[in-house]
């Protein structure tokens, strides 16, 4: 799973807030409730992230394995003999 938690310590690093997400680089609440869910948001959106707070994805995003989906997908089944 994809998760946003970089993004706050990030955007608390640069002085930018949530509010000014919204007021001065035209983000929705919508965008920012996605964000504070770790819903899906478009690259587009983190490419204007990363362009805002001039850094790299990494420091927006982290991906962390989700156990039940990778059972779901038949991944961390054990091999068969």
């Amino acid at each position: 799973m994809i998760v946003y938690d970089r993004l706050w310590k990030t955007m608390k690093d640069k002085g930018i807030s949530q509010y000014r997400l919204i007021k001065y680089f035209g983000f929705s609440a919508g965008q920012i409730g996605r964000l504070k869910k770790n819903a899906y948001i478009s690259t587009h959106t983190l490419d204007v992230l990363c362009t805002i707070l001039n850094c790299p994805v990494e420091d927006i995003l982290e991906f962390r394995r989700d156990p039940s989906l990778s059972t779901e997908l038949g991944i961390d089944k054990p091999d068969e003999p």
